[in-house]
Parts: structure tokens; C-alpha cells; sequence
């Protein structure tokens, strides 16, 4: 049976508060100061009132339709799929830190590669040809030094830098402007399978969530609040990928920009953004020794898979199997073991813990 990284008995109460309209991550946050969601929930009225609870608040709490938490639940239930309280212990620290952090976090894929530092990288949705490979090439070295590469799953160089980390065989974080039960743009589905299988894609908002505007820039401070610092590659002077820096810079995260012609239009962006303060950077490894600080916990992050106990073939195998259903003819394909073999491994893997056995015969890697 799958196990959450969320497995309070209360995670429903937690799910109903966030679906309340009007309690945003302010509120969210200063509710659950004096009084748990579970004890807000089970309260009666005269109490909820007495605790100082606005009455349109009272009367959603009072009068709260179970169903979309039962949706959450479902989903939450599924493979891969997680959810983070702000107050667990896998929660993000950068992210706790910001002035409205999102009291849950939304994951499918591997949870634990939000505790790699975490470069993000963003830039515009039709870039040259120029800033394409500007963005996958400092994607793929910053990847291969150790850094998670965390950006929105946009086209452009949002989609650029994820590949980058992909190809370096590196870890990637999509942060989402909708529920993880859809993929926006449609066009990258892909992209985002590929995503979770190593990485993550996260959102603070629930399943079915759809795709609005007004969601896109708190997405964006999610960007930028995951990570230790952010760069810029390419941007006109009025973009979303310059709210995001702004927003990075107002949460003390280092900002990045990759300069360019004073000619060009997506150039214009990140020439700014080097003049109200961003460090201009001409290589990944300006930024390397500009967040040297974070050599040793990616080291002691690296490490730790190393410490494993399993020989040569189990570790070959592990491998293989991905954070998604993965099926023994899948694996009998692509290690050319035998089915016994492979029978004899999974058993040990999954005693270990590094797997779980789902339904359709496939295994999931769960570390």
C-alpha cells in the first residue's frame, strides 16, 4: 500500500481549509497559529465565531462539500503523487522562509530532490536559437556539478532548461501553475513524464485546478523560492521572467543574468535586470563559485546513495526502474537479465525499501 510522506490522519483537514475561497496562505497561516485544521473543522459555529473567525469563513467551514477532498484523496492515493504540510520535516526551508509560503505542496515524482540546492532558470517563451542553447548548456553543467535545475514547464527556455538537466542525467523541478493532474502547456506532456520519473513537479494547487492567469505569478514565486539562486536568460523588459527575479531578489535568493546585444528586443530584459543589481554571468561556473557555500551539501547529498548496501546487479537494476509503474517485461528488456534473476532482485530491493511493488505487476523506485 502506498505511504505518503503526508500520512497525518488529518491531511483532510488540511486539504478542505486550503479549498476554502478567500483563505489564501496568509490567513491559511494565521488560523492555524491558535487551532488545527482538524479542530477548526469539528468546532461548531458559536466556538469557530468565538475563536475570532470571520463569519463568511464560518458559514464555508460549516457548510464545506466533502467531495473535492475525497478528489484530493484519490489522486494523493495514486503512485508518485504527494502531498508536503508546511509543517513537515521534507517541506523546503527556502521555501518555508518567504512572506507567504503555500501551506501545502503538491509533488509527483521523488520528493527528496527538493532538498538539493536548486538553481532556477527562466527566460522567454520564444528565444532565439542563441538563448536555447545558453539555457541547456548552463542547465546541463549546473546539473552535472550537483544543483537541481527548477523552473515552470513554459515553453521557451523554461522547457530548454529542464532538458538541459535531463540530458546531464540530473535532477529537474517543474513548478506548476495548475493541479499535477494536468499538464499546462499541453505540448510538453512529455517533457513532464520524463520530469517526474527522476524529479519532481510541484504546485500549491490542488488536483483540478485549472489553467488561469492569476496563477502563474504566484506560481512564480514558487520559483523562486525553492531555490538559492536564479538566472535569467533572456527576457523582454516587461515578462514574467522579470517578476520572477524581482521576486527572487525581495526573498534574498542570488539573481543571475545572461547579458546580450543592446539591439535585440530579449535582450533588453536581462540588461536591466543586470543594472538594478543581478550579477552578470558569462559561464555556469560564475555561478558555481558564486554559490560555493553549497558545495558540501550537495557532496553529502551525493554520498548518500553511495552508502547503499546492494552489489553491482541490484544496483544496475534500481537504475532502471523509474518513479512511475515500471514493468518486469521493461526491465527483462532493458538489463537482458532473466526473469528469475530479476524476481530474486526486486524482492531484495523492495525488502530494502528502495521499491514498492503497484498493481499490474509493475514495481515503483521510492528512493
Amino acid at each position: 500500500m502506498k505511504t505518503l510522506n503526508c500520512d497525518d490522519a488529518d491531511i483532510k483537514y488540511w486539504l478542505a481549509l486550503l479549498r476554502i475561497d478567500g483563505i489564501g496562505c496568509r490567513t491559511f497561516a494565521s488560523l492555524i497559529e491558535e487551532h488545527t485544521p482538524e479542530e477548526i473543522f469539528t468546532a461548531n459555529e458559536s466556538e469557530l465565531l468565538a475563536w475570532g473567525i470571520k463569519k463568511a469563513f464560518v458559514e464555508a467551514i460549516i457548510k464545506f462539500d466533502w467531495a473535492a477532498v475525497d478528489y484530493d484523496l484519490q489522486w494523493l492515493a495514486q503512485p508518485n503523487n504527494d502531498v508536503l504540510k508546511i509543517t513537515h520535516s521534507l517541506y523546503p526551508d527556502p521555501l518555508r522562509e518567504i512572506y507567504d509560503p503555500p501551506p501545502l505542496l503538491f509533488i509527483r515524482g521523488n520528493s527528496h530532490v527538493l532538498a538539493y540546492p536548486q538553481i532556477a532558470i527562466v527566460g522567454s517563451r520564444n528565444p532565439s536559437a542563441l538563448g536555447n542553447k545558453t539555457a541547456f548548456d548552463f542547465a546541463f553543467e549546473l546539473s552535472q556539478y550537483g544543483f537541481a535545475i527548477t523552473s515552470g514547464l513554459a515553453l521557451g527556455i523554461d522547457a530548454t532548461a529542464h532538458q538541459g538537466a535531463l540530458s546531464a542525467a540530473g535532477f529537474t523541478i517543474a513548478v506548476a501553475g495548475t493541479g499535477l493532474d494536468r499538464v499546462y502547456p499541453s505540448s510538453n506532456r512529455d517533457l513532464a513524464l520524463e520530469i517526474v520519473n527522476t524529479g519532481a513537479m510541484v504546485s500549491e494547487f490542488p488536483p483540478g485546478t485549472t489553467a488561469k492567469g492569476s496563477n502563474f505569478p504566484r506560481r512564480n514565486r514558487i520559483i523562486s523560492g525553492l531555490c538559492q539562486g536564479l538566472l535569467v536568460v533572456e527576457a523582454a523588459q516587461k515578462s514574467g521572467s522579470l517578476i520572477t527575479a524581482r521576486m527572487a531578489l525581495e526573498q534574498n535568493r542570488e539573481v543571475f543574468a545572461i547579458p546580450g546585444s543592446i539591439y535585440s528586443p530579449l535582450s533588453r530584459g536581462c540588461n536591466a535586470m543586470i543594472k538594478e543589481g543581478a550579477k552578470l554571468v558569462e559561464s555556469p561556473q560564475d555561478i558555481i563559485d558564486e554559490l560555493s557555500q553549497y558545495k558540501s551539501r550537495i557532496s553529502s547529498l551525493r554520498a548518500e546513495p553511495e552508502q547503499s548496501l546492494l552489489d553491482l546487479d541490484q544496483q544496475t537494476l534500481l537504475n532502471l526502474i523509474m518513479f512511475s509503474p515500471t514493468s518486469i517485461d521493461d526491465l527483462v528488456e532493458s538489463s537482458a537479465q532473466s526473469v528469475k534473476s530479476i524476481a530474486a532482485q526486486l524482492i531484495m530491493l523492495e525488502i530494502q525499501g528502495y521499491i514498492e511493488a503497484v498493481a499490474g505487476g509493475c514495481y515503483i523506485r521510492v528512493k
